[in-house]
């Protein structure tokens, strides 16, 4: 009997840590929006946005710790954009490509996407 508990209780905790690590940044589907929060919970919202080419994408800090926005590929400045809490930063997307970034303070929570369209 109380196996069979210990069993229905791992069992239970895999599936919430499967569904809690299913919703990565790689993996949201691109919301339409030149606009991303940063609120108090470590993370971009939302994670995966799209754009057009030409559009210029604000970041605003909501949180009450100091944050970035650092791109990892695509050609893109490497420097991070730190934003203090209440600060914004912005970045105007050129040409079309799909861009991944994070925040260089905490980047195992805080990744996000950027897909620009031609």
């Amino acid at each position: 009997m109380v196996a069979a508990i210990r069993r229905t209780v791992v069992v239970a905790w895999l599936c919430l840590v499967a569904v809690a690590c299913s919703g990565g940044a790689g993996q949201a589907s691109p919301v339409a929006t030149t606009s991303v929060d940063l609120p108090a919970s470590y993370r971009f919202s939302p994670p995966a946005i799209s754009v057009a080419a030409g559009a210029t994408v604000t970041w605003t800090n909501h949180d009450n710790f100091s944050h970035s926005v650092q791109f990892l590929d695509g050609g893109l400045p490497t420097e991070p954009m730190e934003m203090k809490p209440g600060a914004t930063a912005a970045f105007t997307f050129g040409a079309a490509g799909t861009f991944r970034y994070q925040c260089s303070f905490h980047p195992q929570n805080m990744q996000g996407t950027v897909v620009v369209t031609p």
